[in-house]
């Protein structure tokens, strides 16, 4: 498995730092457009940037506005009245836009309760090159991107606060120079990076790459940050107002290797593509997500580390800890970045529900003992049956141990549950022993697993529960056997 991995990700690295390598000429080939699902994908003729406005969801031509030609602004339906979103894609392995864009521009155009101009930057020809030369040109891109923000200003007095930028991998970068190209002491509205490239931007100093200087708002997605070689398709450092690490930003459920059998069924001779691109790709399906399910948003919650979070011990929404990941995301400036962790499912709708579980037990045997566990949660509206628990480390004398659990499904409120130490043949040995020396003991012993008290945190929510066992006059937990646990008064544990 592991092996896999260090393959794909060498794949990646190999396509994003030596394209030449991996079969790509500089600036032989033609360049290219998705003009969508139905039609030819032709190249373009000639290399440009070129500005295009979308008219509904189900435009996917778009009409281009042209800097200094205002009669474009009325032939394409630009509204001055409404906020301008401006998608900008990253570096391209073939010269053809790829079609998450067209998502991005139906999701956006479908919320009709709050209509927006969409645009896009279309700078294909410059973004397919060798990855070092489609960098330089992403500073050349963003200023462009400027230059057509304030002829709006000059022109329609279009406030640059309106503007928001969504840029992936290398367009994050092309969103912050944009920004930085802007001049004056008042900035555009917001950028949201999808998680931004990381070769030649990461470590780098803020006026190289994306920052929270170059808008109002900065929000940003990290997905694929794992490294290999030193270096990482995404950026892992913070650079944004909020950075969210979706299941540790690493990588992410479902882009496996292992998955390929499924993308050749979804996407077929480009399953491999797709399958490397997975991760890299989910922080624009998140974003998307946040558009088409507004009931389900994902909450990011601040914590140091994924290993700090994988423990519960970061679902605290005090003082602005919490926040939504995407398009409705909570704009506040902090004075430092904010990193945010969450868990995700591995397809749309992606939202999950974090608990934290704080489980006390008593361990009366000599030794440290593992065993296995499950628990069954029963809430107002579901039941999720046989959870399984991993303490990640052995049970000593008396300790609280903290969990972090997710789960796919809204259960309401947590009434009541139910642990179960599930059986071994191990354990079974163990415990027959054991009962066996105890009765030949003159005197009373008990040994085994004391389960007392289990503290509940609903991270979306941030109730507080406490569950203590059903039957107090037994409190011994054995092999195979199952407590039931309700909800009591005892203050709960923080």
């Amino acid at each position: 498995m592991g092996n896999h991995l260090q393959i794909s990700v060498s794949l990646v690295l190999c396509i994003f730092i030596q394209s030449s390598a991996c079969g790509q000429g500089v600036g032989t080939e033609p360049f290219g457009r998705n003009l969508g699902a139905t039609e030819e994908r032709k190249p373009l003729q000639k290399p440009e940037i070129r500005f295009l406005l979308f008219k509904d969801e189900s435009d996917r031509l778009g009409c281009q506005l042209r800097p200094q030609h205002p009669e474009t602004l009325q032939e394409c339906g630009f509204n001055s009245s409404h906020p301008l979103v401006m998608i900008i894609h990253g570096w391209s392995v073939d010269g053809l836009l790829e079609t998450w864009i067209w998502k991005i521009v139906g999701a956006l155009k479908s919320r009709q309760s709050q209509p927006v101009n969409v645009g896009l930057v279309d700078w294909i020809s410059l973004a397919y090159q060798h990855y070092a030369i489609a960098v330089r040109n992403t500073r050349v891109v963003g200023q462009e991107v400027a230059a057509l923000l304030l002829w709006l200003e000059e022109s329609m007095k279009f406030s640059r606060s309106k503007v928001h930028l969504i840029g992936y991998s290398l367009g994050a970068h092309v969103s912050g120079f944009a920004g930085s190209s802007m001049g004056g002491k008042r900035k555009i509205g917001r950028i949201t990076g999808l998680d931004p490239a990381g070769p030649m931007f990461e470590g780098t100093s803020p006026n190289e790459r994306l920052s929270p200087d170059d808008a109002n708002f900065v929000d940003a997605i990290h997905t694929f940050t794992r490294e290999h070689m030193g270096l990482s398709v995404g950026i892992k450092q913070p650079i944004a107002h909020y950075d969210f690490y979706p299941n540790g930003g690493s990588f992410q459920p479902g882009c496996h290797f292992l998955e390929l059998y499924k993308h050749i069924a979804e996407h077929g001779l480009n399953a491999i593509t797709q399958t490397i691109k997975c991760a890299h790709e989910r922080s624009v399906h998140l974003f998307i997500d946040s558009l088409q399910h507004s009931n389900l948003q994902n909450t990011g919650f601040q914590c140091s580390n994924m290993d700090s979070f994988s423990q519960g011990l970061c679902l605290n929404c005090k003082k602005g800890r919490c926040n939504s990941l995407g398009y409705d995301i909570r704009r506040d400036r902090p004075r430092k970045s904010k990193t945010l962790f969450l868990i995700t499912r591995a397809q749309s709708p992606f939202k999950v529900y974090h608990y934290q579980f704080k489980i006390q037990f008593i361990n009366q045997m000599e030794k440290p003992i593992e065993p296995t566990f499950t628990m069954t949660l029963l809430g107002t509206k579901e039941e999720i049956k046989k959870i399984p628990i991993t303490l990640g480390e052995g049970i000593t004398s008396n300790k609280t141990y903290s969990l972090l659990i997710t789960l796919d499904k809204d259960i309401g409120e947590l009434i009541m549950l139910k642990f179960k130490w599930e059986n071994s043949a191990v354990w079974a040995n163990v415990w027959n022993t054991v009962q066996t020396i105890m009765l030949w003991d003159t005197e009373p012993h008990y040994a085994g697993l004391i389960l007392k008290t289990i503290w509940v945190k609903a991270g979306e929510t941030q109730q507080r529960m406490t569950f203590c066992p059903d039957n107090v006059d037994d409190l011994q937990l054995h092999p195979t056997q199952e407590k039931v646990f309700v909800k009591c008064d005892l203050k709960s544990k923080d």
